[in-house]
């Protein structure tokens, strides 16, 4: 399994304040979707930060974001060692593959990978 890129996501009060706060720091806004919003460093786009104010299909809010190449067998590996999968193995409609599981602390880790066709450096979530 390759890991392409490990992102913090913040549950943010504002993405308009959020991006005025990064921008300020030198971040770009990369992708908005008007309840996530990525913005990058121009830089290096893999060093990234995503702001949520609600999640549009999971029922928790995720403390961080994996981009892996291959979603599935992470899924499956998952399962077999009994984690606890919060939110389903599933296509978005906005192009990745993702799921959420538990960490042993309690954090919840997104668990994502881009579907063929889709922007990988842009697309989130």
């Amino acid at each position: 399994m390759t890991i392409r890129r490990v992102v913090p996501d913040i549950h943010a009060r504002s993405l308009d304040e959020s991006r005025e706060f990064y921008g300020a720091l030198g971040f770009a806004l990369v992708m908005n979707q008007g309840w996530v919003m990525t913005m990058a460093s121009p830089s290096n786009p893999t060093a990234q930060v995503t702001f949520l104010v609600d999640d549009a299909t999971a029922p928790v809010h995720p403390d961080m974001s994996i981009e892996v190449d291959d979603v599935d067998a992470v899924h499956a590996a998952m399962v077999a060692r009994g984690a606890d999968i919060v939110h389903p193995l599933q296509d978005e409609e906005w192009g990745v593959r993702r799921f959420f599981v538990r960490d042993p602390d309690g954090k919840v880790v997104n668990v994502l990978g881009h579907r063929a066709g889709r922007n990988q450096d842009s697309a989130e979530a």
